[in-house]
């Protein structure tokens, strides 16, 4: 049979007192640590979440410079290529102007010289004729 006499108080108070030391000493600051680590790891969540954030913001803001950048330089490609085209039949009108002066100046020029020569022909016309008939009929005029 179980007595209850003085040590039971004394066992009560030990037991207390032990309570009261491992809070103390071992339990309180293991919970100030947890309470620390977990004050760093929501910072740190929260840090980021908010580098995730500015992340994706810089993200699109890359992306729609770079979409910008395209849709301008498509847009001075396309103004490039159309001045060029300008330019080019602009030349090739120029060209042909040019071309068709040339050809009417040498067309103006070979009728000239077609025209004297057959000038020069039919002054020595007669003189070509007399001279084909002596050789054919064998002598002079």
């Amino acid at each position: 049979m179980i007595s209850l006499d003085g040590s039971l108080f004394i066992q009560i108070i030990n037991f207390l007192f032990l309570i009261w030391a491992l809070n103390v000493i071992l339990y309180k600051p293991i919970r100030n640590i947890l309470i620390q680590r977990k004050g760093k790891i929501t910072g740190l969540e929260q840090n980021i979440d908010a580098c995730n954030s500015d992340m994706k913001e810089k993200d699109d803001a890359f992306t729609s410079g770079l979409k910008e950048a395209r849709a301008n330089g498509t847009k001075e490609k396309e103004a490039l290529v159309q001045t060029a085209t300008d330019e080019e039949k602009m030349i090739i009108e120029e060209i042909n102007q040019k071309a068709q002066s040339d050809l009417a100046e040498v067309r103006e020029k070979v009728a000239k010289d077609a025209e004297s020569v057959r000038a020069s022909l039919l002054k020595e016309l007669d003189d070509i004729a007399i001279a084909i008939s002596q050789k054919i009929l064998g002598r002079a005029f």
